[in-house]
């Protein structure tokens, strides 16, 4: 039971049937038992297909996706009857027909159109921008039950942060599915969870459900544990003395309480297979220079005088609405877009992995995952190639299954493990999370985390951007600089953009920063990892005196004098760990000093 006007999040493992639940709401698809209750009159919408490419403009093209507008204005055109003109205007009034096209026009801007892209023609736009289109006639046409599918998809981060404040304002019933942690933390009020072909409401965020259903399913399995010992106790009593008369009795009646002891089932969780990046060899700082470069398409710059500088152990992502240039800096740095003007220095062993979201609809779609590696490494056994994908979260009956049966998760693995195969130092990582659900950009996180070299990163999740990135760049007016906040203030200062609030787009302008102060945190660098090298050293040496002192061997030489040499070496290094932690913790916080001052 959902409530009028709740906004509701919908989650679940990919394949679970999210989509086709909704498809039974909108009656799309034949129940098989059970029935569907929706409020009578109420108008259910949702995004099916994207807006048709017509010479209409794109204002236009959402203006008319609201029908009952469009109907009453196309009769008060024709009509002549006074009562008739009279109920025309007062519905109009009802829906606010006197702001549509400012509301509509609010909408586009907030999904990246401005001005002058909404007057242009849907023609004029590619499938994933008119999809855009298409989601907002739908949030301009109002519905009272809002049904959206990945609505995130499809939308850059900045239009995804703007989504996330519509929905919570939204007047109606919202239920979206969704695998974007921020968007459900911020946008809904419940999550609706689907597992086991079972529905479970909770009410709350994302992060609310989340700590209750572990709070559930750790007392589930406290209850299964403490049922499970009930039953043995009572099993062996039964076992013991079901043969003996005078304890016949008893055994029977505990016979008779187990049958009616209904078992608490298991926690059954499917563990998410893991990511696999190879950690490639160390490379001499930087890993590639950018000196006074503009990139660009025939012959026209889109990105100019970039300074930049990246070290293996960065972790950048890159902000900025669709089309400033994002996408055009990422095949600059992976060697598939020329320089215009100036120069790139690259080291001259660099690798880099590069993951772009249009690469999983390259796939070759009658081959297996399997042949695909066997065409990369054609002298490699097959069961080294299995290997390979298993630990890239792709098992043995995947591996031989044509990719064009595949599901979306499956096949981005494919195109992930395919970039990394070369234990690359720089891994490129455009929309990775497309087709991934929440458990799987979780895991996503844990790779990017271990993964020893450096990351770039494009992507419509806020959650995956403050996990991963320790750096932001801000791709704008045909520059790159460093955004020098957090993602919170990058939300503020865009939400204030998008309505149009001057103050806000003031509130934490972005500061490059100077590469004179990029240089001068290296040396801070190599201190801490010499630091860190110093406490690993030590913390074996003394794993390893306290694995001698626990051997009896030891003691059974009688060897006092070398037991004693032992302990007074093991106290000399557990006195040597605490002095180098202390440096260690010393350089650390002269390098995020540093790091804040730049």
């Amino acid at each position: 039971m959902i409530p009028s006007g709740h906004k509701v999040g919908f989650v679940g493992r990919n394949g679970t049937g999210k989509t086709t639940l909704f498809r039974l709401i909108r009656g799309e698809l034949a129940l098989d038992a059970g029935e569907i209750e929706v409020a009578s009159r109420a108008r259910i919408g949702g995004v099916a297909q994207e807006a048709p490419a017509t010479n209409e403009s794109l204002l236009d093209t959402v203006l008319a996706a609201d029908t009952e507008r469009a109907s009453l204005m196309a009769r008060a055109e024709v009509t002549r009857d006074a009562t008739e003109i009279a109920e025309i205007q007062m519905r109009l009034a009802d829906i606010e027909a006197h702001s549509a096209e400012a509301r509509a026009a609010a909408i586009l801007n907030g999904l990246g159109f401005d001005s002058a892209a909404q007057a242009r023609a849907c023609s004029e736009f590619s499938g994933g921008w008119r999809m855009r289109v298409a989601l907002a006639g739908v949030l301009f046409s109002r519905p009272d039950i809002l049904l959206l599918d990945e609505p995130t998809n499809y939308l850059d981060l900045e239009g995804t942060i703007w989504l996330e404040t519509f929905l919570a304002r939204y007047p109606h019933t919202v239920l979206v599915i969704s695998h974007d942690r921020d968007l459900l933390n911020r946008s809904v009020g419940a999550i609706l969870h689907l597992s086991d072909r079972k529905l479970t409401l909770y009410q709350g965020n994302y992060d609310t459900f989340d700590d209750t259903r572990r709070a559930r399913l750790e007392q589930q399995m406290a209850a299964k544990k403490k049922q499970d010992a009930a039953r043995e106790h009572m099993q062996s009593f039964v076992d013991r003395f079901r043969a003996k008369a005078s304890k016949a009795r008893q055994a029977q009646s505990r016979i008779k309480a187990l049958e009616r002891m209904k078992p608490i089932a298991g926690v059954v969780e499917t563990e998410v297979a893991a990511f696999n990046f190879p950690t490639p060899e160390e490379l001499s700082p930087p890993i590639i220079r950018l000196e006074d470069v503009s990139i660009g398409y025939d012959g026209r710059p889109v990105l100019k005088g970039l300074d930049l500088r990246i070290d293996q152990d960065d972790r950048i992502a890159l902000l900025g609405a669709n089309g400033q240039g994002k996408s055009t800096l990422s095949k600059l740095l992976a060697d598939r877009l020329p320089a215009m003007k100036g120069r790139k220095i690259a080291s001259s062993k660099l690798r880099v992995g590069y993951f772009a979201q249009h690469q999983v609809d390259e796939l070759h779609l009658d081959e297996t995952p399997l042949q695909h590696l066997q065409r990369l490494r054609p002298d490699e056994a097959p069961a080294k190639l299995r290997g390979r994908l298993a630990a890239g979260g792709l098992g043995a009956d995947v591996a031989v299954t044509e990719v064009g049966r595949l599901s979306g998760g499956q096949k981005a693995r494919l195109s992930l493990l395919l970039a990394t195969l070369d234990a690359p130092h720089m891994i490129i990582l455009d929309e990775p999370t497309n087709h991934l659900d929440i458990e799987s950009r979780e895991a996503l996180v844990q790779a990017l985390t271990e993964y020893g070299g450096a990351v770039i990163l494009v992507s419509h999740d806020p959650h995956l951007v403050e996990l991963v990135a320790e750096r932001l760049w801000l791709v704008k007016d045909g520059a790159v600089r460093s955004f020098d906040d957090d993602m919170e203030a990058y939300r503020r200062l865009l939400l204030g953009e998008r309505s149009g609030n001057g103050g806000a787009r003031n509130e934490t302008k972005p500061k490059a920063r100077p590469r004179a102060a990029r240089s001068e945190l290296q040396p801070l660098r190599a201190e801490v990892a010499k630091c860190e090298a110093r406490v690993a050293k030590l913390e074996e040496m003394r794993e390893t005196i306290d694995a001698r002192l626990a051997n009896p061997m030891t003691y059974d030489r009688g060897d006092t004098e070398k037991i004693a040499q032992l302990q007074k070496k093991r106290a000399e290094v557990i006195d040597g760990l605490s002095r180098a932690e202390e440096l260690w913790m010393a350089a650390l916080e002269r390098l995020e000093a540093a790091g804040s001052e730049a």
